[in-house]
């Protein structure tokens, strides 16, 4: 019980306290979860990519996993509730006030302060999934070996399919596809 009281606390204050979507709550959601002890950082990374392959917002998703893991059904649908329930609140609020306020000062200042936070809060989590994905065992020189390279070869390729305008769909479909064969050449080559 006292489990389910914290994952509920603990996603509501993530949920309470982060702008700008999923993406900006995964550090948040790293910080706590490696904190509590409930995830190690490669498990929460594949969480992540889970997460983002999957129907639905990334933070709903991620708190949903991570409650499932750490307390099964009921850290799941307590998690879950948790992450969501600010944004509801808010949206509701925000819902009966914006109409009115919208070409406010104040509103408009305050919008526009929010937007380089919310860049910054992206920023960090793609520099913490990196550094997972690149350098999972800490970065040092046998870092850069084959898997490491291999990474790299596959999120440039992603990354220009993605520049080229390829359906998100078929990007996830090509790196999950890239990622089991490197996963069996790394069985099967000498590392």
């Amino acid at each position: 019980m006292i489990l389910l009281i914290k994952l509920f606390l603990t996603f509501l204050k993530i949920g309470a306290f982060t702008f700008g979507g999923g993406y900006a709550m995964l550090p948040l959601m790293e910080e706590a979860v490696l904190q509590n002890g409930w995830i190690a950082q490669e498990e929460l990374t594949n969480f992540i990519a889970i997460a983002e392959s999957t129907p639905g917002p990334v933070a709903i998703n991620m708190a949903t996993y991570i409650g499932m893991e750490t307390a099964g059904w009921l850290g799941a649908i307590v998690s879950t509730i948790g992450v969501v329930l600010p944004s509801f609140v808010v949206i509701l609020i925000v819902a009966k006030f914006y109409t009115k306020y919208k070409n406010s000062f104040i509103v408009n200042n305050c919008l526009n302060g929010l937007r380089p936070v919310v860049v910054g809060l992206i920023a960090s989590a793609v520099v913490s999934l990196g550094a997972g994905v690149f350098f999972p065992a800490g970065v040092n020189l046998s870092a850069f070996n084959y898997t490491f390279f291999c990474s790299v070869l596959i999120f440039a390729l992603i990354l220009y399919l993605a520049f080229k305008k390829v359906s998100p769909i078929i990007l996830i479909l090509i790196s999950a596809a890239l990622g089991i064969a490197v996963g069996y050449a790394e069985k099967l080559l000498p590392v």
